[in-house]
């Protein structure tokens, strides 16, 4: 990242070959279209070569910041037209997908394996939020909303939930 933020191109690219596949499932997961996803890719790979000089080590880990931005940058993408969305979302498990499940890529990764052995020591409610929004692409309000709770408790708990896990992940 250190690299990336001092605009060494190789740099972008070695990041590109190295986490391109896990941010795409990102993307995908939340958009649920394969070209909006690749789109949404290319902006997040633009955004990171721009925004690289602002990431702080000792705040995140690099993977979690840039799951972070493709996942942010996934529901600007979804709400930026509601229209996008041609099948209602109970026939989204029905669409095919030609490609590799990135996800499973993603849980055979190391990084991943802690990730999810620490989303197992936070409270349940954290951990389902996180899940929820993080793998599922929801937006907190839609999660207050799934879970009949008021959005600032969502807020709280997700918040909280992320606060333990970078003192998890960053321990180990």
């Amino acid at each position: 990242m250190h690299r990336v933020g001092a605009t060494d191109r190789a740099a972008l690219g070695e990041l590109y070959e190295l986490t391109a596949s896990s941010l795409f499932g990102i993307c995908l997961r939340v958009c649920r279209d394969r070209n909006g996803a690749e789109d949404v890719l290319q902006d997040v790979f633009q955004l990171i070569w721009k925004r690289a000089d602002s990431f702080i080590p000792t705040a995140a880990h690099p993977m979690s910041w840039l799951g972070t931005i493709a996942r942010n940058r996934s529901i600007d993408w979804v709400r930026s037209d509601g229209r996008r969305m041609s099948r209602p979302i109970e026939d989204a498990g029905n669409i095919a997908d030609d490609g590799p499940d990135q996800l499973a890529a993603l849980e055979r990764t190391e990084e991943a394996q802690r990730l999810y052995a620490c989303l197992e020591t936070l409270e349940r409610r954290q951990r389902e939020t996180l899940r929820t929004a993080f793998f599922e692409g929801l937006t907190y309000a839609q999660v207050a909303e799934a879970k009949g709770v008021p959005e600032p408790t969502v807020r709280s708990w997700a918040r909280r939930g992320l606060s333990k896990l970078r003192g998890c992940v960053s321990d180990d």
